[in-house]
């Protein structure tokens, strides 16, 4: 794949103004799937089945078979629609999408067209920057997910290359709801914040609602990525590409940026940009070509000769409209006055994409500054390293419980980073990993006296100007007795018995 060429992104913005549009899909974490009674795998119950075996005649179309809506699948996207700010359709109809892929095995994908559940949208979207940006949502409509193909052979794990691909309809039937924005101007330099702040800020609204899990990294919500660039006081809209099912926040904030930078390097040299949809590569950082998109794709959309039309009744949409969690701007000044943070701290938080992982481990017994210091410090770095993102590490759970052997002395920050680490690695809980390293804080005092004893006797210099009272000088003995513990033990407890024994001898 030749690299592209890439325009300074300051200069980028000097020369033309982003234009984005965003399409979410969400996986609804329902019992059972969109239109048949098999286990939905979107649901943490139902996964890890074998490939092909949560299926029903429904999900691969054969003859005969007709399908049922979940009404909780319905129930799910009124209440997703209510929190998008959006009007709720009285009446609303699916509709067979036509197209042949081999992960759909109707060759027609059952969705909304012209009549979605919900429309005429807005949520509110707060940057890094502290800036609010009120993003418009077109529309949110129910539909069902295709299967998934896994493509073998080849070096990228795409279809290029590969040498076979296998089908798994596990999750043909997904009940999914897509989130359509209209077009948004003036995001200027903030374009590639705003991307990742705008999918932060619906995974949060779907995990409050209790509708989905939110895993990027699981595919139970994929974004993807429209982006296209106008020149500066030309007053028309340019030719747009749309990036593909990225998987992780730091992965829509750099795709978008990346797109800004090819995009107006082959635009200030006289190029076009062609309509298309592109993949983003995690490993390289880069987009590719994926197919020429126009427009007027015929997907020859006609109405679902099986199904009823939906026509929730007033009584339901005000139900659902009065069990609304908090909305997340309002929720993150809740939490913010909550934890006593600054505002420098909060920010930290929001910046790391980590609300969410933080607010549940305060939840599990953690203080809100330990579960702040972890998340945005240890935990984010072994995942900048991983190409990660930090909630696919580990979970909030053990990082509470992490902290608590922290506070509870039996782990010294150090020797926490290694339990970090054998947690992440599949090694079992921060006890299991604790005790199976053999890390645990050395809390008898004999042992520690005489590895002090031995220090001091090494370092009879140091011994002198402790008594003399420069106790400053103390540090090269703690380090030594730390180096002999190898890291096992309380520093501060290191310390006060070096003062003492110094004193002693």
């Amino acid at each position: 794949m030749a690299k592209a060429e890439l325009m300074d992104y300051d200069k980028a913005l000097e020369l033309f103004e982003p234009v984005l549009g965003f399409e979410v899909h969400i996986e609804l974490n329902t019992k059972t799937k969109m239109f048949s009674d098999a286990p939905n795998p979107a649901n943490s119950e139902n996964q890890g089945a074998e490939p092909n075996t949560q299926i029903t005649p429904v999900d691969l179309g054969l003859p005969g078979s007709l399908p049922v809506v979940n009404e909780q699948a319905v129930k799910f996207a009124i209440s997703l629609g209510l929190a998008l700010g959006c009007e709720i359709a009285p009446s609303s109809r699916f509709a067979r999408k036509n197209y042949f892929y081999p992960d759909l095995a109707k060759n027609y994908q059952i969705s909304q067209s012209d009549e979605p559940i919900a429309h005429d949208g807005n949520v509110e979207v707060e940057l890094p920057n502290g800036r609010v940006f009120q993003v418009s949502i077109e529309r949110a409509h129910m539909e069902e997910d295709a299967g998934k193909l896994t493509h073998v052979g080849g070096s990228t794990g795409r279809i290029q290359g590969a040498e076979y691909s296998l089908v798994d309809y596990n999750r043909a039937g997904v009940p999914l709801v897509e989130i359509v924005t209209n077009i948004i101007y003036g995001a200027e330099a903030d374009a590639p914040d705003l991307a990742k702040a705008y999918v932060s800020t619906i995974r949060d609204i779907a995990v409050s609602l209790g509708i989905s899990e939110a895993k990027m990294e699981r595919g139970n919500l994929r974004c993807d990525a429209n982006i296209s660039l106008t020149p500066r006081g030309s007053g028309k809209l340019g030719t747009r590409t749309e990036t593909k099912n990225v998987n992780s926040l730091r992965s829509v904030e750099r795709a978008i940026r990346y797109e800004i930078q090819r995009q107006a390097a082959i635009l200030a040299k006289g190029g076009t940009i062609t309509q298309e949809t592109r993949h983003w590569h995690e490993d390289t950082g880069v987009t590719s070509a994926g197919r020429p998109k126009s427009d007027a794709d015929d997907y020859r959309y006609f109405p679902e000769p099986d199904l009823v039309p939906v026509r929730p009744s007033i009584e339901l949409v005000e139900e659902l409209r009065a069990a609304l969690p908090e909305a997340p701007a309002v929720r993150r000044r809740r939490l913010k006055e909550a934890w006593s943070f600054t505002d420098l701290e909060f920010q930290d938080v929001l910046n790391s994409g980590l609300l969410v992982e933080v607010e549940e481990t305060v939840a599990a017994g953690a203080a809100p500054a330990q579960a702040r210091k972890w998340w945005t410090g240890e935990i984010a770095r072994l995942a900048n390293v991983a190409g990660v993102d930090a909630s696919s590490l580990v979970s909030p759970l053990h990082v509470s419980l992490l902290i608590a052997m922290i506070e509870g002395g039996e782990l010294t920050d150090r020797l926490a980073r290694q339990v970090l680490e054998g947690v992440v690695a599949g090694e079992g809980s921060p006890a299991e990993v604790t005790k199976a390293r053999g890390l645990v804080v050395v809390s008898d005092d004999g042992p520690l006296i005489a590895a002090i004893d031995e220090a001091l006797a090494a370092q009879p210099d140091v011994l002198e100007k402790i008594r003399d009272g420069k106790v400053q000088a103390a540090g090269a003995v703690i380090g030594a007795v730390m180096k002999a513990m190898r890291g096992t033990a309380d520093a501060a407890r290191v310390r006060e018995l070096v003062l003492e024994r110094a004193q002693q001898q």
